[in-house]
């Protein structure tokens, strides 16, 4: 009897630990996020012009975000345009950014907006044989950017004095609208976008390059409109496989043009264009 009463009460016990564990509360979740990606493109395209001269690219990142809605990080591609364009005589073939800022979303709508800055590093030596005036393509923006539910829109103001290798180029800016639509639970998404590239001031180096030898104003060389329409497909393991179109309109010749078209790019980069890739996130 004594026996049978000592195993019950054991028994009691072991499962009376087992509720007592159960029912203490889970660790709180951490409000640091650590997140890369990692992607192969059959080309790099920014802002509707390509970047490697229409040959595969490698991009990376990395990414942090806390709860409170700051967030840092960096991102790495290949690119050939400084050096196909001559603007490099050393380097040129990697663009590093560097970014920061806050995001967050208003209440429990769908609004949602972010504020932040960039800065793009080409590390390399400027062709300053070819010109003594040709600077580093480094450029430093801030931006800010409001969104609703598929939309987007975003709007990015160059801060430096100089913008992608134009001189006397501080105020440049793009103004980028964007749409993203999920198709239900497929994995497909369809997206769109229309940008606007609008660059400030005169650089030294175009004045008498213009029409009849007279000034070529930055707006006048280098401003241009672009769009994309692509289609992209979530995979098992963090896959995603994509494609997209893109093309511009009022791109000069001068500005992003071939050599045989008075540029001085092998061919044109802000020519339409089809690109394809794989990413995986981590």
């Amino acid at each position: 009897m004594l026996k049978t009463t000592l195993q019950a009460g054991t028994i009691a016990a072991a499962l009376g630990a087992g509720v007592a564990q159960a029912q203490q509360p889970a660790a709180p979740a951490s409000p640091h996020t650590f997140t890369g990606n990692v992607g192969l493109f059959s080309q790099y395209i920014f802002r509707g012009l390509t970047q490697t001269n229409r040959e595969p690219a490698i991009q990376g990142g990395f990414d942090y975000s806390h709860a409170s809605g700051i967030y840092a990080g960096t991102w790495a591609s290949n690119v050939s345009w400084l050096r196909d364009s001559g603007a490099y005589s050393g380097g040129g073939g990697g663009e590093f950014d560097f970014y920061g800022g806050f995001k967050g979303a208003f209440g429990k709508s769908d609004f949602t907006f972010d504020i932040g800055t960039l800065y793009y590093w080409y590390p390399g030596d400027a062709n300053t044989v070819a010109n003594p005036l040709n600077p580093k393509a480094d450029t430093w923006e801030i931006y800010g950017a409001l969104g609703w539910k598929w939309f987007t829109v975003k709007y990015s103001h160059v801060v430096s004095n100089k913008a992608f290798g134009v001189l006397d180029a501080g105020g440049t800016y793009y103004v980028d609208f964007g749409v993203a639509v999920p198709l239900g639970n497929s994995g497909v998404t369809l997206d769109a976008h229309y940008g606007i590239q609008k660059f400030k001031g005169e650089d030294a180096r175009n004045i008498a390059a213009g029409p009849g030898g007279l000034p070529y104003s930055n707006d006048d060389a280098f401003s241009y409109e672009d769009w994309r329409i692509g289609i992209s497909l979530a995979l098992p393991k963090d896959f995603t496989i994509g494609a997209y179109y893109t093309d511009t309109s009022s791109a000069t010749a001068f500005g992003y043009g071939s050599v045989a078209e008075g540029g001085v790019y092998p061919r044109n980069i802000a020519k339409g264009t089809g690109t394809i890739y794989i990413r995986k996130t981590f």
